[in-house]
């Protein structure tokens, strides 16, 4: 299960959020279209991470990130301070993650 988290690319499933957080996807999963661009996460075994968000022409940009085990919750921050996504919940077809944004 550890090794999928950092060999798949996430897709933000908005569609899926709950009360306990918002719902990621592995890239090529079957999930609606839509208009607006899915926020996407990539984790590396080294520690970094990268988060792609939308931009202001609606392409994605890069902001690079790492990321630490956190009493068990996997902890992603921004390296810029623009957001903190804690994993809370993990399996291969499904990530669970609380989002701060700062600024």
């Amino acid at each position: 299960m550890v090794n999928r988290l950092f060999a798949t690319g996430w897709v933000h499933a908005f569609e899926e959020d709950t009360a306990e957080g918002a719902v990621y996807r592995p890239r090529g999963s079957k999930l609606p279209l839509s208009r607006r661009p899915r926020e996407r996460l990539e984790l590396d075994a080294d520690g970094s991470a990268r988060i792609f968000v939308q931009g202001p022409d609606d392409r994605y940009v890069e902001q690079p990130a790492s990321w630490r085990d956190e009493g068990g919750a996997v902890v992603v921050r921004a390296r810029e301070g623009g957001a903190e996504l804690r994993i809370v919940d993990r399996s291969p077809e499904r990530l669970v993650v609380q989002v701060q944004r700062k600024g």
